[in-house]
């Protein structure tokens, strides 16, 4: 019998960083001889392996909400998502990067606890639609409650360096999801135009 192991949600390796999460600083941009975009690229590494560390090393929720709830992780995140949007087990998986048995494992699981419950979806009789019930909102709560807490380190920013910090990552975010959203367009018009294709040979 094939067992399905539960999709990987943990950090890995830190390149450049140490196993206490040190921090790198810019080279002295006085050196000389540098190309402009390699320095670019350099920097941006550096700010790329300084916001691991701080996020996944110094401040890692994941072993503490878990603990907290009593349960692993990816059925925080299963639960988590349902509170916020009921869904079919198709769309569960696909979202969270799961296969579908494992993912009817965990929702079972969950629906033992009374957290999540099995409702008709209402076009599709041969679908259900997972929904929270009022305990797993709670729970789900619970658990934002505890992702969301920021680190010490960040709520002692001064107000203007807050500020721009906030600025700076909802324009990467935001560049994050054009970038996903012209991609998926992209993998649309591949597959209309190979669609096409088939039909007009």
């Amino acid at each position: 019998m094939t067992t399905t192991s539960e999709p990987l949600d943990t950090a890995d390796g830190m390149n450049g960083t140490s196993g206490t999460g040190g921090t790198e600083t810019a080279a002295d941009p006085a050196a000389g001889g540098t190309d402009p975009a390699a320095a670019t690229d350099a920097a941006a590494e550096r700010v790329w392996r300084n916001l691991r560390a701080l996020v996944l090393e110094r401040n890692e929720r994941r072993k503490e909400v878990a603990e907290a709830l009593g349960m692993s992780f990816f059925r925080i995140k299963v639960l988590r998502r349902v509170a916020a949007s009921p869904g079919s087990l198709s769309e569960l998986a696909a979202e969270l990067a799961s296969d579908r048995p494992y993912t009817t494992l965990v929702v079972d699981d969950l629906a033992k606890r009374g957290l999540v419950e099995r409702h008709q979806h209402p076009t599709d009789r041969r679908s259900k639609i997972v929904t929270a019930t009022a305990e797993g909102r709670a729970t789900a709560d619970r658990a934002n409650a505890v992702l969301g807490t920021p680190p010490d380190s960040l709520r002692a920013l001064p107000p203007r360096d807050l500020a721009t910090l906030e600025r700076i990552v909802a324009a990467l975010i935001a560049a994050d999801r054009s970038a996903a959203q012209n991609t998926a367009e992209d993998g649309n018009e591949n597959g209309d135009g190979n669609a096409q294709a088939g039909t007009d040979s």
